[in-house]
């Protein structure tokens, strides 16, 4: 399917597209959880380590760090050293926390970054991770050196009541898990991956456990009015990644075209992909994902 690259010539920067990518196929051992301790709670990550620009990737609330599995050996391959972080609530982070905020996410990626010691991260961040990835770049610029917005929610749909009595009865009750993962099986229309009933069933067995549908429904019940709030501000180097049938918007690709200009950003609509560009079609994601990473790390 096709990748194209997107902007207004007068203010969006255009990406040149490499010729190549990686090409081994061979699977990447997933390196071992770690654990780093914040705010009275504790965050679970794996880092690939080597001597490479650092790459933090996050994922989007009521999934695991696990969704970078198709970009991770591709990136590392690439000379990149990779982390991937569950988020607080979700896969092996603490389930329970008092904020839950995307700006909160922000600072733990901010504190496992300097725990690293790994210099400037460019982080990764999907669906409302996306808005923590802003928030670390606004509040520690030094300690990011770019920011790849996959999926990104960064501002409240238009009201839709239907929708929200939708939710409201989705997370009313025991029916709560099926509502969420029918939800999350509805976000591959192109091309699940082919580990997907697997991966469905590692995040309904993290679901379950005590917690964490508790810090999912506040998690969905925030307002993201004040992530909406710093994007006109942002200064750091962005890419935005969108499939053109993200069911998270109404309009998918008008949605990324007005954050990549409020971000001077370039915009990549990957055709046909839902939420997930990055497990849908991973290997053209890295095209202009490459170009970003070495035009903000300086990598050759």
């Amino acid at each position: 399917m096709l990748v194209h690259s997107e902007g207004t010539a007068s203010t969006l920067p255009r990406l040149r597209m490499p010729t190549l990518l990686p090409t081994s196929s061979a699977p990447v051992p997933a390196p071992p959880t770690q654990w780093l301790s914040v705010d009275g709670g504790r965050i679970a990550f794996d880092d690939s380590g080597g001597p490479g620009p650092l790459v933090l990737a996050v994922p989007g609330m009521g999934d695991l760090r696990h969704q970078y599995r198709a970009l991770r050996p591709l990136l590392v391959q690439a000379g990149y050293r990779v982390v991937t972080m569950d988020v607080r609530g979700f896969g092996e982070s603490t389930a329970r926390w008092a904020e839950v905020s995307a700006r909160a996410v922000g600072r733990d990626v901010l504190r496992l970054a300097a725990h690293l010691q790994a210099g400037p991260a460019v982080v990764l961040g999907n669906s409302f991770a996306a808005g923590s990835a802003l928030w670390a770049a606004r509040e520690a610029p030094q300690q990011v050196s770019g920011a790849v917005l996959l999926g990104p929610i960064v501002r409240d749909a238009p009201p839709n009541r239907w929708m929200e009595a939708l939710v409201r009865v989705g997370f009313a009750g025991p029916w709560r898990l099926w509502f969420w993962m029918s939800y999350w099986r509805s976000l591959f229309p192109l091309q699940p991956p082919p580990d997907h009933a697997e991966a469905a069933a590692a995040l309904a067995a993290n679901l379950r456990e005590p917690g964490r549908m508790d810090t999912l429904r506040a998690m969905v019940a925030l307002s993201k009015r004040d992530t909406e709030a710093l994007v006109a501000d942002s200064r750091v180097p962005a890419l935005v990644v969108m499939g053109t049938r993200d069911a998270d918007f109404k309009d998918a690709p008008a949605e990324a075209r007005w954050l990549a200009q409020a971000l001077s950003a370039p915009c990549v609509l990957v055709e046909g992909a839902g939420h997930y560009p990055h497990l849908e079609q991973a290997g053209q994601v890295m095209v202009p994902l490459l170009d970003f990473l070495r035009r903000v790390t300086g990598r050759p």
